[in-house]
C-alpha cells in the first residue's frame, strides 16, 4: 500500500510539473513575436487591455489567440492519440497514421480546386485563405469519411488491429493520390492555395475558430475522463472488459467517433499537424504509466506542450518569418519516434 501511495503521489507530482511547464510556455508564447514586449507590458495588457491599444491588439488578437489554439489543438491531438492507441490496441495508432489528416487535406483540395473556394491573400510575412468556410466544411467531411471507413473496418469480424492500421496507411495513400490528381488539374492559384492549406499553421485560428475547437474538445475530454476505468479494462483485452459489463463494440465506436471529431475540427481549421497525436501518449507513459486515470490527462498536457513549444520555435527560428508549425512537428516527431522505438527494443 505504501508503494502504491508513493506512486500515486509521483504521478500527481509529474502532472503538476507538466501543467506548470505548459503555463510557462504559454507565457513565453505571449512574449514571442516581431513586436518586442516586456513581461511588465504583457501583464499590464492582461490586467487592463485599455492600457496600451497596440500591445493589447497584438496580445489579444494574435498571440493569445494563437496560444489558445495551440493548447486546444495540441490537447485534442494528444487526447485522440491515447484513445485511438487504446481502442485499436496498437501503439502506432494516431490521427495521422489512420488517414484522418490526409482525408481532411483531400477534402480541402476538392473545395479549393473543384468548388472554387478559398483564395490566398498576404498579410505581412504570412498568408491566409480568404472565404474559407467551404474549405473548412469540406476538410471536415474528408476527415469524417476517413474515420467512417476505419470504424466500419474495425467492426468487421476477424479483422485484427494490425490490419486496421495497415488499412489506415492504405487510406492515407489513397487520399494522397486523390489530392495529387486534383492538384494536377488546378491552375497556379488553386494549386498554391491547396498546398498552403496543408501547412499546419496556428495563425489560421481566430477566437471564433478557437470556440469551435473548444466545443469539439471539452465534451469528449469529459467523456473519456469519466470512462477512464473502462479504458483501463479495455487495455487488458476485450474479454476482460466484457466480463466487467462493458459493451466493448459500443465503447470502441463512441470513443473513435469522439476522438475523430476533435481531430477533424482542429485539422479543418489549422491544416495537417503531424506526429503530435502519435508522440504525446508515448512521452506521457514513461512519466505516469498506463493507468488511464493519469495517462489521459498527461497525454492532453503533453500534446499541448509539444505543439506550443513547436509553435514558439516556428516563430523564432527564422524571425521575422513565421514557419508553419506542421513543419516543425514533423522534423521533431520523426527522429524522436525512431528514438523511442530503439529504446523500447533495448528494454
Amino acid at each position: 500500500m505504501g508503494r502504491q501511495y508513493q506512486q500515486l503521489l509521483r504521478q500527481k507530482g509529474l502532472a503538476v510539473l507538466l501543467g506548470g511547464g505548459l503555463a510557462l510556455l504559454a507565457f513565453s508564447s505571449l512574449k514571442t513575436g516581431s513586436l518586442p514586449l516586456t513581461w511588465g507590458e504583457i501583464m499590464a495588457v492582461l490586467l487592463d487591455p485599455e492600457a496600451d491599444a497596440r500591445a493589447a491588439h497584438v496580445i489579444q488578437q494574435i498571440r493569445l489567440s494563437r496560444t489558445v489554439a495551440a493548447l486546444l489543438a495540441g490537447g485534442g491531438l494528444g487526447l485522440a492519440g491515447v484513445i485511438m492507441q487504446n481502442v485499436l490496441k496498437n501503439p502506432l495508432a494516431s490521427p495521422f497514421t489512420i488517414g484522418v489528416s490526409q482525408g481532411a487535406a483531400c477534402g480541402a483540395a476538392f473545395a479549393i480546386i473543384i468548388l472554387g473556394a478559398g483564395t490566398i491573400q498576404q498579410d505581412g510575412n504570412t498568408g491566409f485563405l480568404a472565404g474559407s468556410s467551404l474549405v473548412v466544411l469540406s476538410a471536415f467531411g474528408g476527415a469524417i469519411l476517413a474515420v467512417g471507413f476505419i470504424l466500419v473496418l474495425a467492426s468487421l469480424e476477424g479483422v485484427s488491429t494490425e490490419a486496421v492500421i495497415l488499412a489506415g496507411v492504405a487510406l492515407s495513400a489513397f487520399f494522397g493520390a486523390a489530392t495529387m490528381l486534383l492538384q494536377y488539374f488546378a491552375d497556379d492559384l488553386q494549386l498554391a492555395a491547396s498546398v498552403f492549406w496543408t501547412f499546419g499553421d496556428l495563425g489560421k485560428a481566430g477566437w471564433a475558430e478557437n470556440a469551435l475547437m473548444a466545443a469539439a474538445f471539452i465534451p469528449p475530454l469529459l467523456y473519456f475522463v469519466a470512462g477512464r476505468w473502462n479504458f483501463n479494462a479495455l487495455q487488458w483485452g476485450d474479454e476482460v472488459a466484457a466480463s466487467l459489463g462493458i459493451r466493448v463494440k459500443r465503447l470502441r465506436v463512441i470513443a473513435m467517433l469522439l476522438a475523430a471529431l476533435t481531430v477533424a475540427v482542429s485539422t479543418s481549421f489549422l491544416g495537417i499537424i503531424g506526429f503530435i497525436g502519435l508522440m504525446a501518449p508515448h512521452l506521457a507513459r514513461p512519466l505516469v504509466g498506463n493507468d488511464h486515470r493519469f495517462l489521459i490527462a498527461a497525454s492532453v498536457l503533453m500534446g499541448a506542450l509539444l505543439l506550443l513549444a513547436s509553435d514558439i520555435i516556428a516563430r523564432t527560428l527564422l524571425a521575422p518569418v513565421v514557419l508553419p508549425v506542421g513543419i516543425i512537428t514533423s522534423f521533431a516527431g520523426a527522429p524522436l519516434f525512431l528514438y523511442l522505438l530503439i529504446c523500447r527494443r533495448r528494454n
